[in-house]
């Protein structure tokens, strides 16, 4: 697996080990995903990295457990948050070996997209609870989570709940996103960065992965390579559907 590596004092994270050696075996899940299955380190960019690829293909298994290694709680939320819906926590974890920075994140967040509704959950009843002195969802914007539209939410989360100078651990943001709402969460991204912060994204989307200064990581049955934006699947497909999507419904619908 090509990487490049990224020279800067900013990151929080720097690169992700598999210990390759002290896995049992490479036979079973999660290891044999494309993305596990021939990967060694993974490094990195100070701003922004993107981890895409098909579905099955172990990016969303990845950054889990990129996160968790990290000290996420598996589910989502932020550093501190400990609670357990349904354990579906693969093992992979326990074999990554994160390589850190110099500094500390001052903030960080882990979204995973399935899972927002548990965290949204999580946070109402430790709101509810007599010892709680103030109440969290204030950092989110003041209004129940639940109350909101999905994508609504979402961006409550970013535009409220993520502070700058963190580490933002995001899996498929764009699952309630309309797109011009993606499109204002690369704005609300950039402002962030420019906040000495940093995103690690696994993403269908291509607006989302259109970040100019950015490392795109793409997944296919070869294992992981660094791959430029306009040559990902993503968005080569929806250049091509777009251009001529007549033509594309046609062949789809023979």
């Amino acid at each position: 697996m090509h990487m490049m590596k990224f020279l800067d004092s900013t990151h929080y994270v720097i690169k992700a080990e598999l210990a390759r050696e002290k896995i049992p075996a490479m036979a079973g899940y999660p290891f044999d995903l494309p993305a596990i299955s021939r990967m060694d380190e993974l490094v990195f960019h100070p701003k922004v990295t993107y981890i895409v690829g098909e579905n099955g293909s172990g990016k969303s298994t990845l950054i889990e457990a990129i996160a968790v290694a990290f000290g996420f709680n598996a589910e989502g939320g932020s550093i501190h948050f400990n609670f357990s819906t349904r354990n579906s926590l693969s093992e992979l974890y326990n074999y990554l070996k994160l390589q850190r920075g110099l500094k500390k994140p001052r903030d960080g967040f882990f979204l995973r997209a399935e899972s927002f509704y548990n965290v949204a959950t999580y946070i109402e009843e430790l709101d509810a609870t007599p010892a709680a002195s103030r109440r969290i969802i204030d950092s989110y914007g003041g209004c129940s989570l639940h109350e909101q539209s999905h994508g609504e939410a979402f961006f409550s989360l970013f535009m409220n709940r993520f502070g700058g100078n963190g580490l933002y651990i995001l899996d498929e943001p764009e699952a309630a996103l309309s797109p011009s709402r993606q499109m204002a969460f690369l704005s609300r991204m950039h402002e962030l960065v420019c906040q000495n912060s940093q995103f690690i994204i696994a993403t269908h989307s291509p607006i989302i992965m259109a970040y100019p200064d950015a490392a795109i990581y793409a997944i296919d049955a070869n294992g992981m390579q660094q791959t430029p934006y306009e040559k990902t699947d993503h968005f080569i497909i929806y250049r091509q559907f777009m251009k001529d999507y007549q033509d594309m419904l046609k062949i789809l619908m023979t």
